[in-house]
């Protein structure tokens, strides 16, 4: 009998699929990428046509000499690596390490891994796709040339183990840029009332809320103006000018991608972007399911399609005609309009077989598992569902010019989201009840609540918010979002506290440097257009070579530039007046993981360390002691006391010695102001160059 190999990328997947495939079947691994271009250099030159140079990835000798074993006694070998550019390029570096090119070999793909798509790939074998590989080398290759070019700028000018990246580069800018923003944000008061208006014959009042000044929206900036209009309606008579009924739809979602199921897994279940992935590979390659085996339960979780195969969407209909009637049905498919251009090489993330629902096969799934699936099974039944439709009530009440207003909506049909609520509408305030009112209602004024707010700066970044930027901005693709942030995140150049993401001081110092001297790399659209040219070779219609020496020159122009230019910034140790107790030497300041710090210039002979406090020059406003830039232990940074414990004051602001001329207060910097640090002062003034 014929005796044919199959080769995976995760060893996790062989017990998988070994078992959909007869006894001539050997199913063996690589565990990932076998050769790559060498650690300790560039790996090509721009005199050798940027040929690139690959070497076997150490540690992987012993798993190639037992697939050239294996090799040998096959007629026939299948590439089974993964659906998507780095899997296509990994067959062919497997193509060339085994040597396989007098071989018959085929290269197969599947989007999920159950016995008829593995079965089904073996029918339909094909060739490598060169256009794939191709794609892959470029983006290798170009992210190789920024990190071995730009990073030891980095090391020589701030610290070693510092790294810049094509797209971890361009990701810390957007943060850094969020951060500038706020904190150069200045809020602006502005006032709200609600009127407590008691129907007659009711014992409960309702709240309705300002709306319209004569038939414009009313906005009320400070607590005179609401003084004035509170003097105004307390005159007048409440009555109801009309009650408009109306009805709205809510949309069935559309079934997941890469980047809103790492979205949602954050909001909904509080998972890191990282760890919905590994979860996610997991559902994938195969769980241990009582009755069933192993078997992959959800397809292939790098996407950016949300396009379903007719034989899932017509098993989604008869699931759910079935489960809960024919009315539940969505009548046609939804789409997505987007101006990035989509990758549509798979489907959307969803359930292998819709017929195993998440209640069904809970006690095979470790809970993380479990919830996740969950996710993905709620969402992808919800897409083929019908659109949830609310019944509308606004009541409008005049008193005088001014105008109130009730608003409501009930669910008439509930549609989808009989199956799915997404994490943000489940917060949703409880609806006013308003069966009694009709026109000829008499309303009489209980109270009225006047309430002052201050507009909000733009809200920090959460790794959610993050992958949909630069979804949207058309930077990286499924593939990079996680080890994009994890990398920004492991180098500390950002930090998170409670979701949020937090600029470090070193995160600081690189951007600025990223952004001085190779403000090309950190641009935003140049960065999605160097993505859009990865797509154009991954369909052959551009030469990856062509991208890679159109890139080059200029990148080699800007490094020399800058290292003339930043040998001016050359980051001496500072001597500081801190006398070591160890040994008498003046402490120097350096930069660690975690910003700056105190060590004594005798290392290794005295390894005194001590935490470096800088004063910023400015008394604290509580005690009059001097106050120092400090670090939370995540390495954000804040203004303290120095005589902390005793003193507790704190500003995340940076404080200045002049003092409010309204209040009195402290101030601090906002941007290109000063600003009152009590918001309710509100004064603010330029600040001097």
């Amino acid at each position: 009998m014929a005796k044919y190999l199959v080769i995976v990328e995760s060893p996790a997947k062989v017990k998988t699929i070994k078992k959909f495939l007869g006894k001539n079947y050997e199913v063996m691994a690589s565990n990932g990428h076998v050769r790559d271009l060498p650690k300790s250099q560039l790996g090509f030159s721009p005199e050798n046509d940027f040929e690139p140079k690959y070497i076997t990835i150490r540690g992987k000798g012993d798993i190639l000499a037992k697939l050239r074993k294996e090799v040998k006694k096959a007629d026939k070998i299948y590439l089974a690596t993964d659906p998507d550019r780095e899997g296509e390029a990994i067959s062919w570096h497997l193509t060339k390490a085994l040597k396989l090119e007098d071989k018959d070999v085929s290269r197969i793909s599947f989007n999920e891994i159950t016995r008829s798509a593995v079965k089904a790939s073996l029918k339909n074998p094909r060739e490598i796709d060169m256009g794939l590989v191709d794609a892959q080398q470029a983006r290798r290759m170009l992210d190789r040339m920024v990190g071995y070019r730009i990073s030891p700028l980095l090391w020589a000018k701030v610290k070693r183990g510092l790294s810049a990246g094509r797209v971890q580069s361009v990701a810390l800018r957007i943060v850094c840029d969020r951060e500038e923003e706020i904190n150069a944000f200045i809020p602006e008061e502005y006032w709200s009332l609600e009127a407590d208006l008691l129907p007659e014959g009711e014992k409960k009042p309702i709240t309705a809320k300002l709306a319209e000044y004569r038939g414009k929206k009313v906005e009320i900036h400070s607590k005179e103006e609401m003084d004035n209009i509170l003097e105004q309606i307390r005159k007048e008579s409440c009555k109801v000018r009309d009650i408009k009924k109306g009805e709205r739809t809510k949309k069935a979602p559309l079934p997941f991608t890469t980047s809103t199921l790492q979205q949602e897994a954050s909001k909904a279940l509080n998972f890191p972007i990282s760890k919905t992935m590994r979860i996610a590979q997991q559902l994938y390659e195969g769980v241990d399911i009582k009755g069933q085996g192993t078997v992959g339960i959800i397809t292939y979780l790098r996407t950016d399609s949300v396009r379903i195969s007719e034989e899932a969407d017509a098993s989604a209909r008869e699931f759910i005609g079935n489960t809960y009637g024919s009315q539940y049905l969505s009548e046609g498919e939804g789409s997505k309009k987007s101006s990035v251009k989509i990758q549509d090489a798979h489907e959307a993330i969803r359930p292998t077989d819709i017929n195993r629902t998440p209640s069904e096969i809970k006690d095979s799934l470790s809970r993380d598992q479990f919830r996740l699936y969950q996710l993905i099974w709620k969402r992808f039944a919800a897409s083929r569902m019908a659109n949830a439709v609310y019944e509308t009530t606004a009541v409008n009440i005049n008193m005088g010019d001014y105008t109130f207003r009730v608003s409501t909506s009930k669910i008439a049909f509930d549609g989808f989201m009989a199956v799915y609520t997404e994490a943000d509408d489940e917060k949703q305030e409880k609806q006013v009840v308003l069966k009694s009112i009709d026109e000829n209602t008499a309303l009489a004024p209980v109270s009225f609540e006047p309430k002052q707010h201050f507009t909000q700066p733009p809200a920090h970044y959460t790794e959610a918010s993050l992958v949909k930027t630069l979804e949207e901005l058309g930077i990286g693709r499924p593939s990079t979002y996680s080890p994009t942030i994890t990398t920004i995140i492991a180098r500390r150049y950002i930090t998170k506290e409670n979701k949020n993401l937090y600029v470090t001081e070193i995160g600081e110092v690189v951007n600025s440097i990223m952004k001085e001297s190779f403000p090309t790399i950190v641009d935003e659209h140049f960065t999605a257009n160097m993505e859009s040219l990865l797509d154009g070779v991954a369909e052959g219609k551009v030469g990856w070579k062509s991208v890679v020496s159109n890139f080059y020159p200029d990148l080699e122009e800007a490094v020399q530039a800058a290292e003339k230019d930043l040998e001016k910034v050359t980051i001496e140790d500072e001597v500081t007046d801190e006398i070591c107790e160890v040994c008498g030497r003046n402490m120097v300041i350096k930069y660690g993981p975690h910003g700056k710090f105190l060590a004594c210039p005798g290392f290794p002979e005295c390894r005194n360390t001590k935490p470096y406090l800088e004063k910023i020059g400015v008394a604290c406003p509580k005690c009059g002691k001097d106050l120092v830039i400090k670090m939370t232990k995540k390495g954000r940074r804040y203004y303290g006391c120095i005589g902390y414990p005793e003193c507790d004051f704190m500003s995340w602001g940076r404080p200045v010695e002049e003092k409010c001329p309204r209040c009195g207060g402290y101030m601090v910097v906002k941007g290109n102001k000063l600003a009152c640090a009590d918001e309710h002062c509100g004064f603010t003034k330029n600040r001097e160059k």
